[in-house]
């Protein structure tokens, strides 16, 4: 499995590997469901198994990878029950982080907003599928971190490694590298106006465009595995 597997400098082994790791996740390059075998991985980074386990436990601790009995470690699957379960509890979330933040947002907040909003657009135009997923987290992220409430942060960053996984699979069922430019116009309008009842409309939406879609490519695709 030598794909882009670069040797590292030995300061930062962990980082370095959790990034690439993470980076070829990303970008397909390691399948959902495929197994990461240590001793190859090890030598193809050049490090000894220690602190390529140690950035294995990172990407598990983020949602990127499974540790199964009798199988090793694995890239996460969703399949179209977990596509349908993460779209549910990630619209409660983020509609409880709205509804606690509301009244705290000001001009720091829309400027923020603004700002991770031009980041996505500019990943979006460069046709980087993992900047742009890292940036709609961040884009995402922001209300919680408004919210300023530590057990929804909590339970926002252990959704973040599934979501990853999802907007992979996601623009993969709909033939693209990345989400479409203007899709969070609305978003970031109704994030920064004064009915939150339209927001929370405006996100049930947004969730919702493209989740049962996804669902049914999922679906399809282990029932050809299969």
């Amino acid at each position: 499995m030598n794909r882009q597997i670069k040797h590292l400098p030995r300061s930062t082994f962990r980082d370095h590997i959790a990034e690439q790791l993470r980076d070829l996740i990303l970008n397909g390059v390691l399948r959902p469901g495929e197994p990461l075998l240590e001793v190859q991985l090890a030598e193809q980074f050049g490090v000894s198994r220690g602190p390529l386990r140690e950035a294995m436990r990172e990407l598990v601790d983020e949602g990127l990878l499974v540790v199964r009995p009798y199988a090793g470690t694995t890239v996460i699957e969703l399949s179209a029950k977990d596509i349908r379960e993460i779209y549910s509890i990630r619209t409660a979330l983020e509609t409880l982080a709205f509804e606690q933040a509301w009244d705290r947002r000001d001009a720091a907040f829309h400027a923020e907003l603004d700002r991770r909003h031009a980041q996505l657009v500019a990943a979006i135009d460069a046709e980087d599928e993992v900047g742009s997923i890292h940036a709609e987290l961040d884009l995402h992220s922001l209300v919680f971190e408004t919210a300023d409430n530590k057990l929804l942060s909590r339970m926002w960053s252990i959704l973040r490694g599934r979501l990853q996984i999802y907007w992979v699979t996601h623009h993969e069922a709909h033939g693209r590298r990345g989400p479409y430019r203007d899709a969070h116009l609305v978003y970031v309008e109704s994030a920064k106006g004064d009915d939150i009842g339209r927001m929370v409309s405006e996100l049930r939406r947004h969730m919702r465009r493209g989740a049962d879609r996804t669902a049914e490519f999922v679906g399809q695709h282990v029932r050809l595995q299969g």
